[in-house]
């Protein structure tokens, strides 16, 4: 080599080798914190290994899921909050399970950004192993991909991926459902991780003052209540699932309760929803006051104080009021399942708006 060529380092060209094996060694008791049966691997493999059988599965079925947290990352980003964004990516990937009859069993992350910097990554990760814990899966793996020119100072991204299983024959397909089964509604924790492209417009063109008071909640920062994290319903529902008591259920993300309800019903199915029924939150409120949004936008934007739909017979609906109100869930009367088109009308004292004939297209086109 000749002396006069300079060497090159991959450290020169933006990416410490380092600081990715210093973050590992970091994450390590966090990743370990959440082992449960079936994964007891140490992390830093090129894979991760799980066994249903030692979690206690005879015949089941994997389901498995995966998202991201979408532009709630930049507020978190812009305002230094980094600690609960891992709880969100989760809790959209592991209610996505839940849904279906799925006990989630393991989970992997992709974090990825240009430079590995001030303890970001740590942080983030320690949020991701808290929702792991929460919804009692393992975190047995992941990416972390430090690629300079790719992203901004101080930007990162996110992707979460998760796998559950359910015994053959006992998974949600909707099938059960008909016409006088009662909808009933899981209380979200807040916005969730849907709609912050329009949180985050509304907050630049109205000027919030987001280190401020709330003005619908005096004891809270406003971006507190922005960033509070999406519940995680696993372990409330997992029983009441097991047992038999609930025939289908919606995870209420993008689409809000128009577009999501319908994922769930069969042919011949529809959805009632009462939107009345329940007290918008404070922040919901306020949204749709600041951005002067059309109910019918708000239904299909947000989840509107909702974050989880039942579909229960009629007979077991105050069994599982009772147990879930027992649990912790504050439990919402959201509407019922009439005869009709597979789709969702949304009726209240403002209005009413459907969504029959378009829900493929959007799911599915």
């Amino acid at each position: 080599m000749s002396s006069d060529t300079p060497s090159y380092t991959y450290e020169q060209a933006g990416v410490s080798i380092d600081a990715g094996n210093r973050l590992v060694k970091a994450i390590g008791p966090l990743v370990k914190a959440t082992m449960r049966p079936g994964a007891d691997g140490e992390i830093g493999g090129f894979g991760g290994f799980f066994d249903p059988k030692a979690a206690g599965y005879m015949d089941p079925l994997l389901v498995a899921g995966n998202d991201g947290v979408g532009t709630k990352l930049k507020l978190a980003i812009d305002t230094d909050r980094h600690d609960t964004v891992g709880i969100d990516l989760v809790a959209m990937c592991v209610n996505d399970l839940i849904v279906q009859g799925a006990e989630p069993l393991f989970f992997l992350d992709y974090f990825a950004t240009g430079k590995l910097e001030n303890g970001v990554a740590e942080r983030v990760i320690a949020g991701i192993a808290n929702g792991c814990k929460q919804a009692g899966c393992a975190l047995i793996g992941g990416e972390t991909a430090e690629m300079p020119g790719m992203y901004a100072a101080g930007d990162y991204d996110l992707a979460g991926f998760c796998v559950g299983a359910v015994e053959r024959g006992e998974q949600l397909t909707g099938e059960r459902v008909a016409p006088g089964h009662i909808l009933l509604g899981l209380a979200s924790s807040g916005v969730h991780s849907n709609g912050f492209s329009l949180v985050r417009r509304l907050a630049e063109d109205k000027g919030w003052k987001l280190d401020r008071p709330a003005l619908f909640d005096q004891d809270r920062l406003l971006i507190e209540t922005l960033l509070e994290p999406t519940r995680i319903y696993v372990k409330t529902l997992l029983p009441l699932v097991r047992d038999g008591l609930i025939d289908a259920m919606a995870h209420i993300t993008g689409g809000g309760l128009l577009e999501n309800i319908p994922r769930v019903l069969p042919e011949g199915a529809h959805a009632e929803v009462e939107a009345d029924g329940w007290d918008q939150p404070g922040l919901m409120a306020f949204l749709q006051a600041q951005g002067n949004i059309e109910p019918g936008e708000m239904a299909r934007t947000f989840n509107c104080g909702v974050g989880m739909v039942l579909a229960v017979a009629p007979s077991k609906v105050e069994l599982v009021r009772s147990r879930l109100e027992d649990a912790g869930e504050q439990v919402l009367a959201v509407g019922r399942i009439v005869e009709g088109d597979k789709g969702c009308t949304v009726r209240g004292s403002r209005g009413t708006w459907s969504a029959k004939d378009d829900w493929e297209a959007v799911h599915l086109g």
